[in-house]
């Protein structure tokens, strides 16, 4: 498989921080603690992908984060940079400029609310890269949860578009109509309680499932 950089933008996992929206019925601790799993399953499905940089662009503290000492210690495998600017638009296209850098190639960036995301699912979003400038993983809430570049300066295109709609998606396709774009297989991310039903019930023996179930709401 041709190399790349597999970019998380990731949040330190840290309660009243992190996945606010599964309160409630969770608490900010549960909410978080679901959160770093949610992280957890998806870094290791990066580490397991073939030809794969990892790279994780980190906001947050993770001294104050749960399940810190786990995470630090997956956190170890990859390269891990700072998020910077001023939006998530900017903060997304400066992540992607920064994977770039670090390791020379394209970028594939997920976020961390994917956690049922397999080594074979990423990997096929990578292949799509061959022969396409742009790969676009569409979200079931309108959003996208990845997003694929051959040149990271493309990235600059996301401040002008609007996040956390339900035509978020549908505009970031727009945005880069003028190049050979392709659409990867969709997946539902874990905005609300409901979708991390959803998740958990699709990816039933990840950690987030399991931090889900030790709740007593999975459904």
């Amino acid at each position: 498989m041709t190399p790349v950089s597999l970019l998380v933008v990731a949040k330190a996992p840290v309660p009243g921080l992190a996945k606010t929206r599964l309160c409630p019925p969770a608490s900010p601790e549960e909410a978080a603690d679901l959160a770093a799993a949610a992280l957890l399953d998806t870094l290791d499905a990066v580490l397991r992908t073939p030809g794969a940089r990892p790279v994780v662009a980190l906001t947050g503290d993770l001294r104050a984060a749960r399940r810190a000492d786990e995470v630090r210690a997956v956190l170890r495998h990859c390269a891990v940079l700072p998020q910077r600017g001023d939006g998530f638009g900017a903060r997304l296209a400066n992540a992607h400029a920064d994977a770039h850098r670090a390791h020379g190639l394209p970028v594939l960036q997920i976020g961390m609310d994917t956690p049922q995301v397999t080594p074979a699912l990423l990997g096929e979003a990578v292949g799509l890269l061959d022969g396409h400038d742009v790969v676009v993983g569409p979200a079931t809430d309108g959003g996208w949860w990845a997003l694929g570049l051959r040149e990271p300066a493309l990235a600059r295109r996301l401040e002008d578009v609007p996040m956390s709609r339900d035509d978020t998606g549908a505009r970031t396709v727009r945005a880069f109509r003028d190049r050979v774009t392709a659409i990867a297989p969709g997946l539902s991310d874990v905005d609300d309680i409901a979708a991390a039903h959803e998740v958990a019930r699709a990816a039933p023996g990840t950690r987030f499932a399991g931090a889900l179930a030790r709740l007593g709401v999975l459904r």
